[in-house]
């Protein structure tokens, strides 16, 4: 049962009613913006950026603060708003979207002036002598942020955070499946002072956000699948404009032989089933050592019967967000099982609740030429693999055409950080889940299907802006060079290259 339907238009407009995942019954409605109306959040948005690009950063770090006591005061809607459309524990509701959106802002509301303050740029060579260099951070304009139903609420407002604070104006499209958990970033953001159409979020669907990308917008910020991200790429390849993309994963976890079994357990559940295993960085593949492998297994097993889950706020594991993704967790389930996977627990719809619950399911036996080991499942999965030693486990591990991230589990810390070095993602952690995208100090991003660009930390707060280098005269001689051209010149640049082949002045120039 689709949990979004289409209506009929009216006034031109395409219609939508939503329904929980959790009961599978009405929740809303949603109205998709127009084309017009696209282009007219667009001016809008253009016209208040002007003025907002023209305060100073302690000004615009006024609002960020503001929206803090927003989040906070308005935690108990935001956090009921998520779980109606998501159908999330309110654990997860709370730490994924609220815990996570308040230290985001205060994060960036510490360390936005030191991020965005002007430098000044030591040169090299004569240049040193000659020149001085600046180096500013400047506004691109109207950001396009395009996001996912997975993390309804933090994915709006993250980027939106960098976005306002390197002097933009921001225009949200969210999922079609989430739509009012985002809308509510643009609530608060009101609430908190902040200009009108500085952060719109504009609700619609797959027609809507291409209509977004195909406007006068000066950067893409997008989190979604493959197929979407890979045509937003190619409209903004033909505008010119930069855009970022975070295209999920297939993350690999690699336990070795001397890893601390119930801890990398622990870690393997968290990781296959947090959020119903609905995140970007979810684990979705757990490669184990032979010697601890039995052991691992089982241990897994035990512990995956006692979760919970239900359509109540306490339960462990919650409802699957989008009736198409419940239909990619079974075929992936059932294709590993016809061929050769050992089904231990799951492996089916829960028939005990309404709703799009599927069962946490544990598998072994598993390999590469099942989809689950090769494609994103976006479930409650745990899949598990024997490897011989840590050398197969890395190989395995990349054997993806996915790299998001992974994670490596060893008591031994150094063993832990080369291992992670190998793997071919964009992070990795050790003894712990996929922890990047929680920390703030950290860029975020991927490296083959996964994506392109950074999002998060300096980098992913400085990547909204347009780092303008200025060079100034040191003294006032004028131009390094100007007509007409002397042999005097060349003789002064023979005499500066014959001087590199001095070794101490090389490295002294250089």
């Amino acid at each position: 049962m689709a949990i979004y339907k289409r209506l009929d238009t009216v006034d031109d407009k395409r219609r939508y009613e939503l329904l929980s995942p959790v009961t599978l019954e009405p929740i809303g409605e949603l109205n998709c913006c127009s084309k017009e109306e696209v282009e007219e959040a667009v001016n809008k948005a253009r016209k208040a950026q002007k003025d907002w690009a023209l305060r100073n950063i302690k000004e615009r770090l006024q609002f960020i603060h503001n929206m803090i006591d927003e989040v906070l005061g308005n935690q108990d809607e935001i956090i009921e708003t998520v779980m109606r459309e998501t159908g999330k524990p309110e654990a997860e509701a709370m730490s994924m979207e609220v815990y996570a959106s308040v230290d985001s802002l205060a994060f960036y509301s510490k360390r936005a002036s030191k991020f965005l303050k002007p430098q000044k740029i030591k040169l090299h060579g004569p240049m040193r002598f000659l020149k001085k260099a600046h180096l500013i951070y400047k506004p691109r304009g109207v950001i396009a942020v395009i996001t996912p139903w997975n993390g309804p609420f933090i994915l709006s407002l993250n980027p939106a955070i960098q976005a306002l604070l390197g002097g933009n104006a921001v225009i949200i499209k969210p999922s079609e499946v989430t739509p009012f958990s985002a809308k509510l970033v643009e609530t608060l953001f009101l609430k908190a002072g902040l200009p009108k159409y500085l952060v719109q979020v504009l609700l619609g669907d797959g027609q809507t956000g291409e209509e977004l990308v195909n406007s006068k917008i000066d950067k893409v910020s997008f989190t979604g699948s493959i197929k979407t991200g890979k045509k937003i790429a190619q409209i903004c390849g033909s505008r010119l404009i930069p855009y970022t993309l975070e295209l999920g994963g297939n993350d690999a976890m690699l336990v070795c032989s001397d890893a601390d079994i119930d801890k990398a357990v622990d870690g393997a559940l968290i990781g296959s089933c947090m959020n119903t295993g609905q995140y970007c960085c979810g684990t979705e593949r757990i490669y184990v050592h032979q010697k601890i492998y039995d052991e691992f297994l089982n241990k897994v097993i035990e512990k995956a019967k006692t979760l919970k889950q239900s359509g109540q706020s306490d339960s462990d594991i919650g409802a699957t967000f989008w009736d198409k993704q419940l239909e990619i967790i079974e075929d992936h389930v059932n294709d590993a099982i016809e061929k050769g996977a050992n089904l231990h627990l799951g492996g089916r719809r829960n028939s005990n609740l309404k709703g799009l619950f599927y069962e946490p399911t544990v598998l072994s036996n598993v390999n590469h030429e099942m989809k689950i080991m090769n494609e994103e499942t976006f479930g409650p999965v745990v899949c598990i693999q024997e490897v011989t030693d840590d050398d197969e486990a890395i190989r395995l591990a990349n054997d993806s055409r996915y790299g998001l991230n992974g994670n490596v589990w060893t008591k031994d810390k150094k063993k832990g950080l080369r291992i992670a070095s190998y793997m071919e993602t964009g992070a990795a952690s050790v003894n712990d889940m996929a922890m990047s995208y929680g920390i703030n100090e950290v860029p975020f991003g991927g490296v083959k299907n996964s994506g392109i660009g950074f999002v998060n930390g300096k980098e992913g707060l400085r990547g909204y802006c347009h780092a303008m280098p200025i060079i100034m005269e040191r003294f006032s001689k004028g131009p390094i060079s100007s007509y007409p051209y002397r042999k005097q010149d060349i003789e002064n640049m023979r005499g500066f290259l014959s001087l590199m082949k001095n070794k101490y002045l090389r490295k002294f120039l250089g």
